[in-house]
């Protein structure tokens, strides 16, 4: 962790907190990352190297309003534990410094290898109208030669140039199969665009794209329907969960699909995903900003969702891009409450004595039941299962009852709630501030009976111990 010092920027001045209360403030999120201090939003430069996720976020190192963006650096051996470290890029002369992405050069195609290991290779977004001299945004490149510790910005910054309006958020991934590197890149209204480039440095056109409805933070992925690496599907994604389904041959991405949308809820946004992890694992692994939530009183502002796994899966109405918490929640589980039918009647709520950090896991059978209540710290989650719509908050979501029932998985922490349905067929991220509650979780049915099957609680343990 970084110095626990929080510091006054303006002034100097410094507030000493003591081991037992950083990370422990009333509603710091104790299984999402959040910086120790100040403000935070996209997560950038996703990269793994010599047994390391990287986890760069847009960052103002100043306060907890959005301003003045750098890119703050966390690192992770277990992507459930995390370790802040010193700033990575700072505002230059060609702007503040935006979202991009991250990888590993692993045959030095760039020549900013120094020394016998690869160097990691980020691309990023000068904000230039943020400039103290306003200039039109542009892409550029830092390398770092120490895995990941410090970075150089290259000499001949800009790689790319202006192209339209506050073009940005550059995601490069390396294509096998014609030997370059893909850059996807947002350009203005719902027109992305991809490049190629042999070096990452130099970059040509390959194609323009239209996600209507979505806008900023592109990725760029490959993924087996089904697990059939015979039968694969290129993803293209924006910020606010749409993505395309398609083909990729070199040149040209090929949509099949119109625009999906993999997140229903109102707080998952501008999610990237993990380069260069390593082939005997698999996982394409992905992380959020959760955008929105509240924080009051704190000296930090806004978290990180908790990271999935994708996966292509056929369903009843096509391929789809399929959401699951990664398995690495299991290190969190500490107590945990089991119950392998539990019938609720209405009127007679199920009330688990449970703490408020939570991986909840069970299927949903409605039932006779009208509306399904799940009341989280005195919130509800509701279900209504004539129209097949879950809500909470202002979010919902619709989620079909398939053979009787609906799996579930939820996260709870401090401040958040993350909903799989159905194996991440459907998912929401949603903030929220805990209202008074005489039970940390209740469960209710009106209308009828219903009941939860193979429920599991599992209470988790902070991961900032």
């Amino acid at each position: 962790r970084i110095c626990p010092a929080l510091c006054c920027a303006r002034c100097g001045r410094a507030k000493r907190m003591s081991d037992q209360e950083l990370y422990r403030e009333t509603h710091r999120p104790q299984f999402h990352f959040s910086a120790q201090k100040n403000w935070i939003n996209d997560p950038n430069g996703l990269v793994y190297y010599e047994g390391e996720y990287h986890l760069f976020f847009q960052h103002n190192p100043e306060s907890v309003v959005w301003n003045n963006m750098t890119w703050g650096h966390a690192v992770s051996a277990d992507l459930v534990h995390w370790k802040q470290l010193e700033h990575a890029l700072f505002p230059d002369e060609l702007g503040t410094i935006f979202s991009g992405s991250a990888v590993v050069d692993w045959h030095n195609t760039s020549g900013l290898q120094e020394g016998g290991e690869p160097p990691l290779v980020a691309l990023y977004t000068s904000a230039g109208a943020h400039a103290p001299d306003p200039v039109p945004f542009t892409q550029s490149l830092a390398y770092s030669n120490d895995r990941g510790r410090t970075w150089t910005k290259f000499a001949d910054n800009p790689v790319l140039g202006h192209i339209e309006g506050a073009n940005r958020d550059p995601k490069i991934v390396w294509h096998d199969a014609t030997d370059q590197w893909l850059m996807a890149l947002y350009l203005d209204g719902s027109r992305y665009v991809l490049y190629g480039s042999p070096n990452l440095l130099e970059w040509n056109h390959l194609c323009d794209l239209d996600l209507p409805g979505v806008s900023e933070c592109p990725d760029l992925f490959e993924l087996p329907v089904d697990g059939d690496f015979n039968d694969t599907r290129w993803v293209y994604w924006g910020a606010s969960g749409g993505y395309l389904l398609g083909h990729f041959e070199g040149t040209v991405y090929v949509p099949e699909t119109e625009v999906l949308h993999a997140e229903q809820g109102p707080n998952g946004y501008a999610a990237q995903t993990w380069s260069d992890v390593p082939s005997d694992d698999g996982r394409r692994l992905q992380i959020a900003w959760m955008r929105g939530g509240k924080y009051p009183a704190m000296p930090f502002n806004q978290q990180m969702s908790f990271p999935v796994e994708l996966a292509l899966r056929s369903t009843s109405e096509g391929i789809r891009l399929c959401r699951t918490p990664v398995r690495e929640i299991e290190r969190l589980h500490a107590k945990a409450h089991s119950e392998k039918a539990v019938r609720l009647a209405p009127d007679a709520p199920f009330i688990p004595d449970v703490g408020d950090l939570l991986d909840l896991r069970f299927d949903l059978v409605p039932g006779q039941a009208e509306v399904f209540i799940m009341r989280i710290r005195g919130v509800d989650v509701r279900y209504d299962v004539k129209a097949r719509l879950l809500s909470f908050l202002d979010a919902s979501a619709q989620i079909e009852i398939c053979e009787g029932r609906i799996p579930l998985q939820i996260l709870v922490d401090r401040t958040s709630l993350e909903l799989f349905a159905h194996d991440g067929q459907v998912t929401m991220s949603c903030c929220f501030l805990p209202e008074a509650a005489e039970h940390v979780l209740s469960f209710h049915a009106h209308g009828g009976g219903a009941q939860l099957e193979s429920f599991q609680a599992y209470e988790l343990n902070s991961s900032w111990l």
